[in-house]
């Protein structure tokens, strides 16, 4: 049997240690960097790190605060910005649960049970999500223009217009599920059936609690996919009070 020498293996975890270290601190230098400059009075970029007289003004502005400056003068907020990011994340949640909803529905339909035609509408949908919705910005804004005006709530400058588009990115995540779906084992589902269960209630009872995994990561995807969102925003949301945060960042 081996014995390592202590002194070899304590030398080996300085090392180690001391690699990781170094390897931190490259990483958060720039964002200690990026603090002490949000920190800073005024618009300066250069300075030592731990900045001399900080402020919070930065901050106050940046999350669309009123700012109160050591001589009592009151900075009013120039852009609604939690307001924004309430809208991202209203849209958001709203359009990430839509998309695991159906997602899920459709996973399940393709995975389970076997009817015709659906080898080719998997590779329909595979081809469909090769081809980035940009592509469709201007037939996206002409369909809900002309939507608008028979359904006012679904036309240009709505959140649920957003939230409908954002519906159409569910072709990769029905992959993501039913490729998860179809690791499971028929035999549970089958057991279920043959114990008195309808479909539904297999896949309610049986499936789902065994995907609450993926379906959290389709969720999480989904979501900051949705909040990161600009160029689809950028076309439909026209009011300020309704705009997203990327799409009112870039007004700014």
């Amino acid at each position: 049997m081996m014995v390592e020498d202590p002194r070899s293996v304590r030398l080996r975890n300085w090392l180690a240690h001391g690699f990781l270290i170094e390897f931190l601190s490259i990483i958060l230098f720039p964002f200690l960097m990026i603090v002490s400059i949000s920190l800073r009075t005024g618009n300066f970029s250069t300075g030592s790190l731990n900045p001399s007289q900080p402020t919070l003004g930065h901050w106050y502005m940046a999350f669309g605060l009123e700012y109160t400056r050591d001589d009592g003068t009151v900075v009013p907020p120039r852009f609604p910005v939690l307001l924004w990011m309430w809208n991202s994340i209203k849209v958001g949640m709203v359009a990430a649960t839509g998309v695991l909803f159906l997602s899920t529905i459709a996973a399940f339909d393709f995975s389970r049970p076997k009817f015709r035609g659906r080898l080719a509408l998997l590779d329909s949908l595979l081809l469909i999500q090769m081809f980035p919705t940009t592509l469709a910005l201007v037939a996206i804004y002409a369909i809900f223009d002309s939507l608008g005006d028979a359904t006012p709530v679904l036309g240009i400058d709505s959140h649920w217009a957003l939230v409908l588009v954002y519906l159409s990115a569910l072709t990769l995540h029905i992959w993501t599920i039913k490729g998860y779906f179809d690791n499971l084992d028929p035999a549970l589902d089958e057991a279920a059936i043959i114990d008195g269960a309808t479909p539904w209630q297999s896949f309610r009872h049986v499936l789902l609690p065994l995907a609450v995994p993926i379906l959290a990561v389709v969720f999480v995807l989904a979501f900051i996919g949705f909040v990161n969102d600009y160029p689809i925003a950028s076309i439909l949301i026209r009011s300020e009070t309704k705009m997203t945060l990327p799409w009112g960042r870039a007004c700014i």
